[in-house]
Order: C-alpha cells, then structure tokens, then sequence
C-alpha cells in the first residue's frame, strides 16, 4: 500500500522545533513546510514538468500565508503543472513578487534568506559583507537583466585596487552564486559572474591559500564528477575533513586505525614532530574509510598501488596532486597542502579553540601549553573535527547535482 502522508495542522505545525540543519514536513499533493534553523517555516510546492524534478516554488511563510491558503494555492499549481506549464510566474504573483525581486538589491535579499541564512554564521557574516560593502552601491538599483560582465568586472577591479584581489574573488563567486540561483528560479536568463575566469581575477600564492566556502564545495565537487579513480576521491575528501598532512594519509596502514574508537593513531615515525598523533575520526571520515576499505585489495595499505604495480606500496606521493591538476576546476591556483590552512582558518573564524586547533593540526604549541600529552584536548579535538566534516558537507550539497556517497552527519 502507498505510504499515507499525516496531514499538517496549526497545532501540529507550531510544535515543528528548528534543527541544525533545514528540514522539510510534507502535507500531501505536493505542498510542504520547510522548517528553518532560524525558526521560520516557510511554504514550498514540490513538482516535476516533463518527467523531471524542478526546483521547489516558494508559496510564502507561516503564518503569513495560512494552512488553507497554502493548500489552496498547491492545488492550483498542481492544475497548472498538468497543463504542463511551470506555475513559478503564477506562485510569484501570488506572492507579490514579481516587482518585489525585480532589482539586484531585492533579488539578493530575497536569495539571502532562502538560501544563505541557514549556513554558518562565517558564512553568513563574509555573505552579506560583500553584498553591503561592494554589490550593492555598485549594481543594487538595476535590474537583474540589465548587469552584465563588464559590471561584474568593473566591481572586481575596484576591490583590487584597494589591494585585495582575493576579496575580489570572493565577491565574483558571491554573484555567481546570487545568478545561479537567479537562473534556477527562472528570473534571469544568463550568469554574468560566469564569464569572468578565477585566475583572471586573483592568483593567490600557495603559502597563504585559504578556499572560501563557496570553492570547498565547487572543488569537492568537481572532485566526484571527475573521472579520478574511487579511491583518490574518497582520499582527498578524507585529506580535507581529517586535516592530516598528504604524506600522513598516503602511507596509512589499516593497523593504525581503531573504528570502534574512531581513532586513528599516526605512529611517531610518519609525524614531522617525530610524535605519536592521534585523529578522532568524524562519522563521515569513518564512513569513507570503510568504503576505501571496501574498495582496497591490500591488507596493510588503505591507498595500495594498483594489482600488479606492488600491493606491498601505498600510491606514490604524485598520485593526488596529479588528478588534482588533471581536474576541470572553476577553483584557480590552490595545490592539497591548502585544505590544512583552509580548515585552521575558518575554525579559527569560528570562534572555536585555538589550542584545540593547533593540536588537531598535529602543531606545536609553545611554553607549559605545549608539553606534549596525547590527550589533550582530546573532547575538543573531536568535536571540531565533526563540526568541521560537518561544515564541508554543507558546502558540498548546496548546488550538489551528483551523487557522492552516503556519509550521514552525527547526532547534534
């Protein structure tokens, strides 16, 4: 028998408590409630046109539109998607938005809260600071039809200017990012930021590479769209989320690790410390450890060379950085070693433990910090290492069109 789906009611919708992360409640035909970490909840119409799903409608928020009006209003999108007709212009006049999201400045807000404000507040932060500090006085009064490349450009060059190409980067990818959404909702046509290349606007130097949000998930990504081998996907993922060194992970041996605990112990030979370094492993680096585990023919290596290369040798040390360079990036200029820099600076921006940090970095600290216990910081340690796994996820999924792999987030 098909699944009866319960029937929302206010009563029942009032007592929805907000996750960490956005959820939808289904109400049957279609109509759902998407509950937001903020607390809101707002009203979407689910719909596939020609036998593919298309991007939700958004009916309007609770309890501004009511339970009836939004079923009312599902029920004739659903007439309308029979004809085989999109309602997006029909939900967008319902909702008075038609004008409302005519301008750049409008259409941003707009975006901001649908999509950008359930991320992290780093995320958020850096977000609106580029929309206040350089997209709106630029282009905030014209149209969205009306901004083209040489707009996009004419912001980027001013930011260098004032001697920050890699915030003008940021501020391209923050458009990119508005338009692709634009796109998808079918009130723009093209993507302006797209035609500017990143390597044309900034060429960072590897020492202080730091990917932005936007580019972890562009460059993971890209990583499990490309043809690499399963196996260097899953291990530059695992190089990101576990912040060891290149090195570190290539030479693992399956002996090392310890799932029950989720330990994995680096002997003090493979350290550059000459120490002994223990990682508390996320539930997504076990998840994509067990699959390499899955996947590997040797019983001591978890990245053997190929049969009949020597099953006795882990990959050589070019093997990643090889498939790194032979990737279709939209990502310019950055090389492995920059996902430990990458990882220390946003968790640094996030207020966590600088000490806890630095000893999940495998790093010394100085004076009676410093001296060495394998312990320390072992509670912090682990739960920066899941909120850190947890961070790459989401900047994974926002905008994900492949299939990655099944690595569910831990228990808040």
């Amino acid at each position: 028998m098909p699944k009866t789906v319960p029937l929302l009611s206010d009563t029942r919708i009032k007592a929805l408590k907000p996750k960490a992360g956005r959820y939808p409640v289904s109400d049957g035909g279609g109509l759902i409630l998407e509950v937001m970490p903020s607390g809101s909840k707002i009203w979407r119409y689910r719909y596939s046109l020609n036998a593919k799903r298309q991007a939700p409608v958004t009916i309007g928020n609770y309890p501004a539109v009511s339970l009836a009006d939004a079923r009312e209003r599902a029920r004739h999108y659903t007439e309308i998607v029979a004809a085989g007709v999109s309602p997006i212009a029909d939900a967008k006049r319902d909702r008075g938005a038609s004008k409302a999201l005519n301008s750049v400045r409008e259409f941003a807000d707009f975006w901001y809260i649908a999509e950008i404000a359930s991320k992290s507040e780093s995320y958020r932060n850096s977000t609106r600071r580029q929309l206040d500090k350089d997209i709106f006085p630029a282009i905030g009064n014209k149209a969205l039809s009306d901004v083209n490349a040489g707009d996009v450009l004419a912001i980027c060059d001013r930011i260098k200017g004032r001697g920050s190409p890699q915030a003008a980067l940021v501020t391209r990818n923050v458009i990119k990012r508005m338009y692709e959404y634009a796109v998808s909702r079918q009130v723009a046509t093209t993507n302006p930021a797209q035609q500017l290349v990143a390597r044309f606007i900034a060429t960072p130097q590897s020492r202080t590479r730091v990917l932005t949000p936007d580019e972890i998930g562009s460059v993971l990504r890209t990583v499990y769209a490309s043809d690499m081998a399963r196996a260097s996907k899953l291990a530059l993922h695992l190089l990101l989320i576990t912040m060891v060194r290149k090195s570190e992970l290539i030479e693992a041996e399956w002996s090392e690790f310890d799932f029950g605990a989720s330990i994995w112990r680096i002997p003090a030979e493979r350290m550059k410390k000459d120490r002994e370094h223990w990682v508390h492993l996320s539930s997504q680096a076990v998840a994509l450890l067990t699959e390499l585990r899955e996947l590997s023919h040797s019983d001591r290596y978890i990245l053997p060379m190929r049969r009949g290369y020597g099953d006795d040798r882990p990959i050589a040390k070019s093997t990643l950085n090889a498939a790194v360079r032979a990737m279709n990036s939209d990502v310019q200029h950055f090389v492995i070693h920059d996902f430990r820099r990458t990882a220390s600076t946003h968790l640094h921006e996030m207020g966590l433990s600088s000490d806890a940090i630095e000893k999940a970095l495998a790093h010394s600290i100085r004076g009676i910090k410093g001296v060495y216990n394998r312990a320390q910081y072992a509670e912090e340690r682990r739960k920066i290492l899941q909120l850190w796994a947890n961070f790459v996820d989401e900047q994974i999924d926002d905008g994900r069109k492949i299939v990655i792999g099944n690595f569910g987030k831990a228990a808040a």
